[in-house]
């Protein structure tokens, strides 16, 4: 199978909040990411979510990660595939989203 990715992926598992802008839920969905790269993220939900639905989501770069403060990532995109799993009496649903446009907002860094 030939890879198709453009950019560079990275594994990280980090919290992140999804919203579906259409629907204008007051209450964003949690979730965790699996792996993000600049062009595309995967996270796992515990909403269903269909291919072709626009998404809203902010995640949160530690320090640790960005080598200084922590970054905030807000994102727009489309979930282009979903991936339902289930274990054990629990359904896992897996979201590959392609980002369209992102802002990137740098955390205050601790003034002592």
């Amino acid at each position: 199978m030939t890879e198709r990715r453009m950019a560079r992926r990275y594994d990280l598992s980090l919290p992140v909040n999804i919203r579906m802008p259409i629907t204008r839920e007051p209450k964003p969905h949690s979730g965790q990411t699996r792996d993000i790269s600049t062009r595309g993220v995967y996270f796992m939900v515990k909403k269903d979510l269909a291919p072709g639905t626009e998404v809203d989501f902010t995640l949160t770069l530690p320090a640790e990660i960005t080598r200084g403060t922590e970054v905030f990532v807000r994102a727009h995109g489309r979930v282009v595939r979903v991936d339902k799993r289930s274990d054990d009496d629990h359904e896992t649903i897996g979201v590959a989203a392609v980002i369209e446009r992102y802002d990137i907002i740098r955390g205050e860094g601790s003034h002592s």
